[in-house]
């Protein structure tokens, strides 16, 4: 590298930061910190209406539990408005940009004449021309004025991207472009050139459905007198399993939702940094301190990735059994407290209970939700427990259940009050049943589901009456 790496991670505050936005700002991180160079936050919120200082507050939050940290900002495009307003009035006076007082119905109209003649829809430089006379006229109408730039009429716009190669379009094919509103706000393009210069960015890495949006920017640039160029690299789409951008109905996008879910932060990050890229060794297991060391934007695939939730479910279960079981305890608390504090958590008999509830579970657990969803059978009033309803039908479609249910009673009334001792499936193999089909009703009754915590821990946590109460419960509503 010849000058020193400055990236940005530019994020809308429109709404949550959502997986697509979250890998980009992962694959900046690296590539900043591999390289020993800086990453900016700026928040690119020159859509005055759709922003929200929430959501703001909401990305730099998601960023931080990510573990992702920057070097410079956030920035907000807000407060730089000046300096964009100065870039456009430097372009109107050089005849680069000219105003365009075209109402929206009338855009739309002659778009659809377009389609009807079969041209292509798109600003047809109705306004490019418009004499001095002319445009006085339509101010004087009170007809509001959009600044628009003027794109070479022939010619080709070509770049070299780190992901794609060379990327050209013919500059007859793009149409003369909005830079300023009616309003007087900034777009994308205006602010996003003005700013990567002001900022000396030297690495654009950002997602490929901005791809077209560079030449647009790069004219700019040189419009503006900006001699240089950074390099640029457009990640791969993100999609779900059906090839489709990966959206809500594919399951949680947004980084809160899996956050809430109990994904480990360092399990999402591990996962993110694979979509799209690769170490040359192919592993996926990688700390953080391996994936900054192995990340290259030269390993970046242009193909689409596709998120694979089991995968990710997966990398979270490895990573939840790599944790110790102080460090597990004390994220699992929170979520406890959040689900099940009735005020019999706290004391000393119900921290113990949780802290064994999740070493019997940490070797099975997907996600810190699952872990606590598992337990909540040690959390029931009383001592009895709902039992869900399918697995009250697969309890009583088990063939000799009643005789299952009178045996293992009869066992855990008098047996020693260890796991060595409760195992049941000497007692099951005694009645000529393999233990593997008797298991899910057994389950049900102590659990209030087929499949959960294991089960001879599971008894042991309960103790002694409230396990044999369950059970008992279970053998009367049976008849």
């Amino acid at each position: 590298m010849t000058s020193p790496v400055r990236v940005r991670f530019s994020p809308a505050p429109t709404g949550s930061l959502h997986v697509g936005g979250a890998r980009t700002a992962l694959f900046n991180w690296l590539f900043a910190r591999h390289h020993g160079g800086a990453m900016v936050l700026r928040i690119e919120d020159t859509d005055i209406a759709r922003s929200r200082a929430e959501w703001v507050s909401g990305i730099e939050g998601t960023l931080g539990w990510l573990g992702l940290d920057w070097d410079e900002g956030p920035v907000l495009q807000s407060t730089r408005f000046d300096r964009y307003r100065a870039a456009a009035d430097r372009l109107l006076a050089d005849g680069r940009v000219y105003g365009c007082y075209c109402t929206e119905d009338e855009l739309k109209a002659r778009n659809e004449l377009a389609r009807a003649a079969g041209r292509s829809p798109g600003y047809d430089g109705h306004c490019r021309h418009l004499t001095a006379s002319q445009r006085s006229a339509l101010e004087a109408q009170g007809r509001p004025r959009m600044l628009r730039f003027r794109t070479p009429d022939a010619g080709v716009s070509r770049f070299d991207d780190l992901v794609r190669g060379e990327v050209a379009v013919e500059w007859a094919t793009v149409a003369d472009f909005v830079i300023v509103r009616s309003d007087g706000t900034p777009l994308f393009f205006l602010a996003n050139a003005v700013d990567d210069a002001e900022m000396s960015i030297t690495h654009v890495i950002r997602g490929e459905d901005l791809l077209d949006s560079t030449h647009r920017v790069l004219a700019l640039r040189e419009a503006l007198g900006v001699a240089d160029r950074p390099r640029y690299a457009h990640l791969p789409l993100i999609v779900g399993a059906d090839r489709a951008k990966l959206s809500k109905r594919h399951g949680a996008v947004a980084l809160e939702a899996f956050r809430d879910r109990g994904y480990l932060p360092e399990a999402l990050l591990n996962y993110l940094a694979l979509l799209g890229w690769a170490p040359a060794d192919g592993r996926e297991l990688l700390s953080r301190d391996e994936l900054i060391a192995e990340f290259d934007l030269a390993h970046v695939v242009p193909s689409a990735a596709s998120f694979d939730y089991q995968k990710l479910d997966w990398m979270n279960g490895e990573y939840i059994r790599m944790l110790t079981l102080s460090d597990l305890v004390a994220r699992v608390v929170p979520l406890v407290h959040r689900r099940y504090d009735d005020g019999r958590y706290g004391d000393g008999m119900a921290a113990v209970t949780v802290e064994a509830a999740v070493a019997i579970g940490q070797e099975r657990a997907v996600t810190l939700e699952s872990l606590v969803d598992q337990m909540d059978f040690l959390f029931t009033a009383g001592d009895g427990v709902e039992i869900a309803p399918e697995s009250w039908e697969r309890l009583a479609a088990t063939d000799r259940v009643d005789e299952i249910l009178d045996a293992v009673i009869a066992h855990l009334e008098g047996c020693a009050w260890t796991v060595e001792a409760i195992d049941l499936r000497p007692v099951i193999d005694a009645l000529g049943i393999k233990a593997r089909k008797a298991m899910p009703a057994l389950y049900a009754a102590v659990e209030g589901r087929h499949a959960g915590l294991p089960l001879f821990d599971s008894v042991l946590l309960l103790g002694r009456e409230r396990a044999l109460a369950r059970l008992r419960a279970a053998r009367v509503r049976l008849g």
